[in-house]
């Protein structure tokens, strides 16, 4: 009987030490959490609220830097952050429970809920089409000059599917995967229609309330909401407030705000079947693969596959970004260990996908990078503190050094700082290191040519708004100078004709993470980009290998092997060089 005891007292005593082994795990992963964290944050990379979470249960929950600058109240796991387009799998959660109740049917013909869709299309166009970004309905945020010309008016949904319903698809649905906003849009719109209720109340009555996510809802303006954070926009070497937007255009598709501690609640939830019978859980995360090849959309999420830390191990996750104006917003869920990752950025275009990496690592005792300091932000510094000159020594001791990162939009950006404070010499200097350090990149020309100009060197300026043309046709800035100038652009605009099997070689998918594949289509002669989560834009060739973006500021070279075979292509965009290698 006493060794029972004493058998009994030493079970208990192990277990106790392997708890307390594991808290304290626990804390010193928290700890390196918050550590990285805090690191991108000081660094300029993350601005919002985190949690970490494995099989329900919070490693590590906080926030970095201020949810409103005006008044320094700071971030924190309570703080209340647009999702931008982690809405899309809310709505697919509402249609299927409209799918449990018998109340709609997948592969019907949209017109048969909405019969005042247009037939041409509508007839065509099934729910599944909607859900998985296969209708070939055009995205309506990829309109030319929506945001400046639509996004700060108030619609009725009804109103607002008139903008895009009688367009013409880009495909015939179930063709191809087009992510589109303006599908999500359409199945608020069908739920309103079928339940007699707004888009907002099916979220609370059938979502919100049953799971107890009190610190979600949908965005309005005038709302007064606590705890809600200011959306921001990177500015030059700082922040302004982001551009207004009425949300009743992101709609179903993307105008719900969360906390962190709402969203672990929601990725419990998932688990279960609180929300929809199981037959249909496994619907809602089923890819699509039969609709479009390869790529790997389910309703309202992405399937596939991350890295952890910097190797080459990966790990299954079922993923979503989000994106509207002043923020940024990732989640990521892996079922084989119920980890979540969940990450709401209130300045805009943090890497959350790299940050979500980094987080991996330290979950599964992997190595991982740390952000990189701004080589930029160590020449102002100096400059500011000590002069001009400082500032250059400054940049040559820091700009090779593995520790800093210098990227041509921040050092371009500290020379319009450094020009709208009017000391124009002193930018000159900056714009001129950068032109020397990037001297394929046509923005560095074109801000170069502009201080030129200002300081009267008009000669110097017009040579270098030539090199920008030369090295980006679509660069209108540069064309509309020199024409004011005097100077006919028609010779540096030239016609580049590409073979046709160069044109073929390059059709496919280039995988820049896990979580971001660029997918270079072909329609007759036109090659066409598209990156996970975004419309799809036209590419023109400015040689056989290099193309350019008129939609937007980049380019994209694509790079053969020994072998002449086409293997990855490097894209260039707001200063950075990325590699996607091809799937």
């Amino acid at each position: 009987m006493i060794v029972t005891n004493n058998r009994h007292i030493l079970i208990l005593g192990i277990l106790l030490l392997l708890s307390s082994i594991n808290v304290c795990l626990g804390q010193t992963k928290a700890a390196e959490m918050e550590a990285l964290i805090n690191k991108y944050h000081t660094q300029a990379h993350f601005n919002g609220s985190a949690l970490i979470a494995t099989n329900g249960r919070v490693i590590y929950k906080g926030g970095a830097g201020m949810a409103n600058m005006e008044w320094d109240i700071p971030n924190r796991a309570d703080t209340k952050h647009r999702l931008g387009s982690i809405t899309k799998q809310f709505t697919a959660m509402l249609i299927l429970q409209l799918v449990a109740e018998g109340a709609i049917e997948l592969e019907k013909p949209i017109t048969t809920y909405l019969p005042d869709y247009p037939a041409a299309t509508g007839g065509r166009i099934t729910i599944h089409h909607l859900l998985t970004h296969t209708s070939g309905i055009p995205n309506y945020t990829a309109f030319p000059d929506f945001f400046a010309e639509q996004s700060r008016d108030p619609y009725t949904p009804t109103e607002f599917v008139q903008e895009f319903a009688d367009k013409e698809l880009d495909f015939t649905p179930g063709e191809k995967f087009n992510y589109s906003n303006s599908g999500y849009f359409l199945l608020g719109v069908l739920l309103e229609e079928l339940s007699g209720k707004s888009y907002e109340e099916l979220l609370w009555e059938k979502i919100f309330a049953p799971l107890g996510m009190e610190d979600t809802g949908y965005d309005n303006h005038q709302a007064i909401l606590k705890k809600r954070a200011t959306g921001y926009e990177r500015e030059g070497m700082g922040y302004s407030t982001a551009a207004y937007l009425d949300m009743s255009i992101p709609y179903a598709a993307g105008s719900m705000y969360s906390t962190v501690e709402d969203l672990l609640i929601w990725d419990q939830a998932l688990y279960t079947d609180k929300l929809l019978p199981e037959e249909l859980m496994e619907r809602y995360f089923q890819p699509a693969t039969e609709a479009f090849g390869d790529s790997h959309y389910a309703y309202g999420w992405m399937i596939g596959e991350e890295n952890i830390g910097n190797t080459e191990e990966q790990l299954a996750t079922i993923s979503h970004g989000g994106g509207i104006n002043g923020f940024n917003t990732y989640i990521s869920r892996a079922t084989e260990d119920r980890s979540l990752v969940v990450l709401l950025n209130n300045t805009g275009g943090a890497p959350l996908g790299e940050m979500t990496q980094a987080i991996r690592g330290i979950l599964y005792d992997q190595p991982y990078d740390l952000p990189k300091k701004s080589v930029a932000m160590a020449v102002k510094g100096k400059l500011q503190a000590e002069g001009i000159e400082a500032g250059i020594a400054q940049y040559q001791a820091v700009k090779d050094d593995e520790a800093y990162q210098l990227t041509e939009d921040e050092m371009n950006a500290l020379g319009y700082e450094l020009m709208r404070d009017g000391r124009l010499e002193e930018a000159l200097t900056i714009f001129e290191l950068n032109v020397a350090e990037f001297p394929d990149a046509f923005n560095v020309h074109d801000s170069y040519a502009e201080v030129l100009m200002k300081l009267g060197q008009t000669d110097a300026s017009i040579a270098a708004y030539k090199k920008s043309v030369i090295l980006n046709p679509a660069n209108q800035n540069g064309l509309d100078m020199l024409a004011k100038l005097g100077i006919d652009t028609a010779s540096l605009l030239k016609v580049v004709e590409v073979p046709e099997e160069l044109l073929t070689a390059y059709v496919g998918e280039y995988e820049l993470t896990q979580a971001f594949v660029i997918t270079i289509t072909k329609e007759g002669s036109q090659l066409k980009a598209q990156a996970t989560g975004q419309p799809a834009f036209e590419i023109y060739p400015k040689s056989d290998t290099q193309f350019y973006l008129k939609a937007v500021e980049a380019q994209v070279t694509f790079n053969a092997d020994a072998d002449g075979e086409i293997e990855s292509l490097t894209l260039f965009q707001a200063g950075r060089e990325m590699v996607a290698k091809k799937l």
